[in-house]
């Protein structure tokens, strides 16, 4: 075979049936992404002799005698960016920046015809971070980057540092690394449970162990008896302690067994094909309700305390009940009492980069671990606990991470690759297919939600009671923090005297569910703002004034049957702000119409979120000036999409009175500072930064103290500019700052610490205007409103790049995503054919709108604005939709089907 990669030829014939992409990764060409394997997302698009093909599903024997483009080829072989790349790092059209290799290849293909046509041009290419809008932008050669400037780097459009490194295939994901040079790397792959409760009676691995090339085999055997939880915290004991590396019983069906390491994956696959395992069948229960009643198969019998699980024989992992006032007294004293039942689905997080890690011993037998995770520290503190290694002796770094929206905050992966290197001492790779992310990782809580709201005539709550069953899965991971989660300030942004809840985290023999963008609260929210949309209508008073007269003020405190949390204040508020701009798009005649005979309807929500999780969140940051005069700035938290090392060169160059570009980050990394509690629980700004402003602000103090120490001149006539300290008598180059302080001994570098706490809220208003085809159930939005109290905001372009992209994974959850299980508890949407995401086509522009609020406790005023975004989405739109067709929807997603058998049941004229 003769091929010519982007200029270079290659002679090596492929492997039998072997794929254009993973024949291109093999030889280096690292743009190239694995996103499903089935054509679905475009992540591994090239061009082969100029025409876009998806390489996954492109057999490489066909390039015989052609020529292949990657991404790495756009450029000119002098290095000039290919026009399209230099649109893409214009407009910051990308922010994991794992699907935008993909999208850059397409493209670059598209003639001017279809171009104008970017729907259909862009139907075979995914993005779950940006809401397509960044990326349109891009295409139509938007600029939003704006030029640094030395000293004004907050509040201004800068771009991400990785940006030249996206646009040319250049940065480094989690598997984007060339092992060819030490010893051979061995693949790890999965044999998984067919059952959804069993009990392994026996195991035979001889014969998978005699498939050439493989070279060991793990099973329960072999596993320390140690019981974990996947789900990160700081505090571990936050989650319950149900997991095994590898059990002897398993509790979902997909639930990993053994793993085969081998010398290929397809040698790892045969390996896992000839174990045979012999079951003991046990009975299962799926649905968390049957799951509480007496009798019901028990998920895990353990010991409550040492399990830390709420009720293990009645399958209740974490449950909360209180009452603030008397809920009771509060339904006699209104006039009108609504109650309804409404319920939210799994969600997959859908992050186009997959969980998986690759570790080996370094030159300092260190163990290493390179991992696509949020949480790189806390995962290292697992694996030491786990397998009782000396923190001192485990790395674990996590390159660019390819989207995360909490189901990387995880060890899903790391514990069984880190056994497989410590009894081999050989570098071992796991990656999961696209179906294992389905079945082998986690999703979003579904979740039932009962809620019974009373109100006066005019408009004043009296009484708002919540039961919630938040369906954990298999594992508990996650599961009473979320369930604790969605009922603290999905309760607390109302006043009512009388509150009252009851909530149940429950096993069941499902896949496990874990952290998702949210955690918890919009599941909840979208049953409390549709409750009080109805409530308002029975009342006869309009939905977003009755919501406006019964939000908690500024000087209110926040009330949740579970108690005040102390350290949780408002320390900036901004949801008058928001209902007001919800307010004013209602009156404006702006947005699409809609077609004859459809029907047309509006709705809102509000929200509250905590900027950060209760009991803390440790983040340490050191900055240190270099012998050139730049500087560097180390940092825990990771970067997955959620713009951390943006904010953090904008802060930093902020008090070092410098530009962004002398600034170099490195993060993600447990040997680069004490440690970082994850990126999670929208932390990267508000805790992380917070850290780094510290940092960076004593590190200017050492500077100019040192410099004024020198120059004999007061300190107060010393400032610091891009390159130098400005002094009366001139000006001091950093570099000389730099040799002076070295030669005496002074080290020219300042830690910064933050432990998360006090925290503060953000609010966020979400407004749709849609139209329903009443004859077919089609949705089309019309116009799509969201206001964010974000505080003081670090680069406006990054923040609204995070909201469109959190309404759009809203959207599709609210839409048409959901992991459906059949009757036996297995996953059949284990696929992007079958799991529908939102695409180009699906996602309307969303108009954002800041709210100029200055936190007192958030870094320079910033409060978070990562997650908020999509919790009030799915009520607003149920909300529109009651608007348009007089109908209550209490479940979603929102199909288009299930849309059109309500209509037609409910006699809306037109449905039939």
């Amino acid at each position: 075979m003769k091929v010519e990669v982007n200029g270079r030829p290659h002679a090596e014939d492929p492997r039998p049936g072997q794929c254009l992409r993973t024949y291109l990764r093999e030889r280096g060409w690292f743009g190239v992404k694995k996103g499903c394997d089935a054509g679905d997302c475009g992540a591994c698009t090239v061009h082969v002799d100029g025409e876009p093909v998806h390489s996954c599903l492109y057999p490489a024997f066909r390039a015989d005698g052609r020529a292949v483009t990657t991404v790495e080829g756009l450029a000119s072989p002098e290095g000039e960016l290919h026009p399209v790349q230099r649109k893409f790092l214009d407009a910051q059209g990308f922010q994991c920046g794992f699907c935008t290799a993909g999208f850059l290849m397409t493209t670059a293909a598209l003639d001017e015809e279809q171009l104008t046509g970017l729907p259909r041009a862009f139907k075979g290419n995914l993005c779950r971070c940006t809401g397509y809008r960044a990326i349109e932008d891009a295409v139509r050669g938007v600029k939003h980057v704006e030029e640094p400037c030395a000293g004004e780097a907050v509040g201004r459009n800068l771009p991400a540092p990785a940006g030249p490194q996206v646009v040319t295939g250049t940065a480094r994901y989690t598997f984007d690394l060339d092992f060819s040079a030490g010893p051979g790397l061995l693949h790890m792959k999965l044999l998984r449970s067919p059952h959804a409760h069993a009990r392994i009676t026996a195991i035979d691995t001889a014969a998978a162990l005699r498939v050439p090339g493989v070279h060991l085999v793990l099973t329960h055997h072999d596993a320390p008896e140690r019981l974990f939880s996947t789900a990160r915290h700081e505090h571990p004991e936050e989650d319950p302690a149900d997991t095994r590396v590898l059990d002897d019983t398993v509790r979902h069906i997909g639930q990993r067994v053994a793993a085969v390491v081998a010398d290929s994956e397809a040698a790892a696959e045969e390996g896992c094909r000839r174990i045979e395992v012999t079951y003991e069948v046990l009975p299962s229960v799926l649905d968390p309700e049957e799951a509480m009643r007496p009798g019901a198969p028990v998920v895990h019998d353990k010991d409550a305390a040492t399990a830390r699980i709420a009720r293990p024989r009645a399958n209740v992992v974490g449950e909360a009940h209180g009452e603030t006032g008397d809920v009771e007294a509060g339904f006699a004293a209104a006039d009108v009492v609504y109650e309804g039942t409404y319920r939210t689905q799994r969600v997959q997080h859908a992050s186009l980069e997959t969980h998986g890690a690759v570790a080996w011993f370094d030159e300092d037998d260190r163990l290493t671990v390179r991992t696509s995770s949020q949480t790189p520290f806390l995962t290292r503190r697992a694996l030491c606990d786990l397998y009782d290694l000396p923190h001192e002796k485990v790395r674990v770094v996590a390159g660019r991470v390819g989207g995360g929206f909490g189901g990387k905050q995880e060890m899903l992966v790391e514990d069984i690759v880190a056994l497989a290197v410590l009894r081999l001492r050989r570098p071992v790779k796991l990656e999961y297919t696209r179906a294992e992310q389905f079945f082998g990782a986690t999703t979003r809580h579904p979740f039932t939600i009962g809620v019974k709201a009373g109100a006066r005539r005019d408009g004043t709550l009296t009484a708002l009671q919540l039961r919630v069953v938040s369906n954990t899965g298999a594992y508990g991971n996650h599961g009473p923090a979320v369930m604790f989660h969605s009922v603290g300030e999905s309760m607390a942004v109302y006043r009512a005297p009388n509150k009252k809840v009851d909530a149940f985290s429950v096993y069941t023999h499902c896949v496990p569910a874990g952290a998702f963008r949210g955690y918890g609260l919009g599941q909840v929210m979208f049953a409390v703002e549709s409750a009080f949309d109805e409530l308002a209508r029975e009342l006869g008073l309009d939905p977003l004034e009755f919501k406006a007269r019964n939000v908690i003020g500024a000087d209110e405190p926040m009330v949740t049957p579970g108690g005040h949390e102390e350290d949780l204040h408002i320390a900036s508020y901004g949801l008058d702000q928001c209902v007001e701009i919800v307010r004013r798009a209602r009156t404006e005649a702006a947005g699409a119409t809609a077609p004859p005979g459809w029907l047309v309807g509006e709705g809102a929500a509000l929200a509250m979120i905590a900027t950060g999780p209760p009991g803390g969140h440790i983040a340490d940051a050191a900055a240190t000036l270099l012998p050139d005069g730049s500087f560097d700035l180390a940092v825990g938290t990771a970067e997955f999409g959620n713009g951390t090392t943006t904010v953090h060169r904008q802060i930093a160059a902020g008090e070092l009175g410098t530009t962004v570009d002398r600034i170099t980050v490195r993060q993600s990394d447990t040997d680069v500072v004490r440690h970082d509690t994850g990126a999670f629980a929208s932390t990267g700004t508000v805790v992380a930064g917070k850290a780094t402003l510290r940092a960076a602000r004593a590190l200017a103090d050492l500077i100019l103290d040192f410099a004024a120490a020198r120059l004999r001149v007061p300190r107060a006539d010393c400032r610091l500019t891009e390159e130098a300290v400005l002094h009366p008598g001139g000006r001091l180059p950093l570099k000389e700052v730099y040799a002076a302080a070295r030669a005496v001994g002074v080290e020219c570098t300042a830690d910064g610490h933050f432990g998360g706490t006090p925290r503060s809220v953000a609010f966020n208003a979400q407004w749709f205007k849609v139209a329903v085809d009443p004859g077919t159930g089609e949705i089309r939005i019309l116009r799509s409103v969201h206001a964010a109290d974000a505080g003081q905001v670090m680069n406006p372009m990054q923040c609204r790049g995070q909201i469109e992209g959190g309404v759009a994974q809203a959207l599709g959850a609210t839409l048409f995503e959901n992991v459906r299980l059949d009757e036996r508890g297995a996953v059949d949407t284990a696929a992007f054919r079958r799991y529908r995401l939102p695409q180009y086509a699906d996602v309307p522009r969303t108009e954002v709108h800041f709210i100029g609020t200055t936190d007192t406790i958030g870094p320079l005023g910033a409060k978070s604005m990562s997650e908020s975004p999509f919790n009030p989405v799915a009520p607003a739109f149920a909300n529109a939709l009651r608007d348009a067709t007089g109908i209550r929807f209490t479940e979603v997603p929102l199909t288009r089907d299930r849309v059109w058998r309500a209509m037609a049941e409910h006699g809306v004229p037109g449905a039939s």
